[in-house]
């Protein structure tokens, strides 16, 4: 069992300034501007391959348009589907509305940050007089690497542990009691599915011209795979609990139809075979 080392959610302090402060900048946060850095540089990338229809400008400006959408969207999801006590109050926790925008303590919601990239997505694509499935398929291999960083900052923030459990790489998290119990380390079984291997299948499948909605089905498909499978062996949030069975989690339950969806986007997306719009025909203007 290894003893979890207790990492300092806050990466340094400036200040103060002015008598105010000092201005404390977190891991968590760090890890966003990460995955936004990422997003941003893979998307530059793809956009100066030859044939592409997308220019730099393009990349500066949705990567904008996600990086509200993922805060808006996840923080607004976190709040709706696990942790309302933080605007509504409940137990111990006082009812306050500004609560809700404290993202530097953890409580983000992928499928609310899902939601919240695709309507910055729909208004980005209006915008530029891009068709929207053409932008999610662009947009589906650039987030691995942010979801990746962004389970790492849940892991030093020693939040969404898994189950308990013997095995070797098990780490061990105080109880209430101080009791060291072994735990799986969910977060970064979680970093290495939805984050790195997510990336990994989505950039390679995308490296050569795929029909149209694919490369989005194939998002949906992957991610929902890995959520759901370790879903088995993390603790739901406490304020939840299990919600039927004690197996099912809220995160099978808003996972569970992104597979769905997903297996019929690809199904659709080969029938139909459309052409995608992010590369001009090789024998185009």
């Amino acid at each position: 069992m290894i003893v979890y080392p207790h990492i300092n959610p806050i990466a340094f302090s400036i200040g103060p300034f002015f008598g105010v402060g000092p201005l404390q900048v977190h891991w968590y946060g760090i890890m966003y501007l990460i995955g936004f850095a990422a997003a941003w540089s893979l998307a530059r990338y793809r956009a100066s391959r030859p044939l592409s229809t997308w220019s730099g400008l393009d990349i500066d400006d949705l990567i904008f348009y996600c990086a509200i959408g993922v805060i808006v969207g996840g923080r607004l999801g976190w709040c709706i589907f696990y942790g309302n006590e933080v605007i509504y109050g409940r137990g111990t926790t006082p009812r306050d509305w500004l609560n809700i925008f404290r993202i530097w303590d953890g409580g983000m919601s992928f499928h609310g940050g899902l939601t919240g990239v695709v309507i910055a997505a729909m208004l980005f694509a209006r915008a530029k007089g891009k068709r929207a499935v053409d932008v999610f398929d662009f947009l589906a291999p650039l987030p691995g690497i942010g979801l990746m960083a962004g389970r790492l900052g849940n892991f030093i923030n020693g939040e969404l542990w898994g189950k308990p459990t013997n095995l070797p790489w098990a780490f061990g998290v105080p109880n209430a009691q101080g009791v060291l119990i072994g735990r799986h380390p969910s977060q970064l079984y979680e970093a290495a599915l939805e984050g790195l291997t997510l990336f990994l299948i989505l950039w390679f499948y995308t490296k050569k011209p795929r029909p149209r909605l694919a490369p989005s089905a194939l998002f949906m498909i992957v991610y929902g795979i890995a959520r759901f499978s370790v879903e088995w062996v993390r603790l739901p949030d406490a304020n939840i609990g299990y919600l039927y069975g004690g197996w099912l989690t809220m995160g099978m339950l808003l996972t569970m139809p992104m597979m769905v969806i997903g297996a019929i986007m690809m199904v659709y997306a080969y029938r139909r075979n459309g052409v995608s719009g992010n590369l001009k025909p090789a024998d185009g203007p």
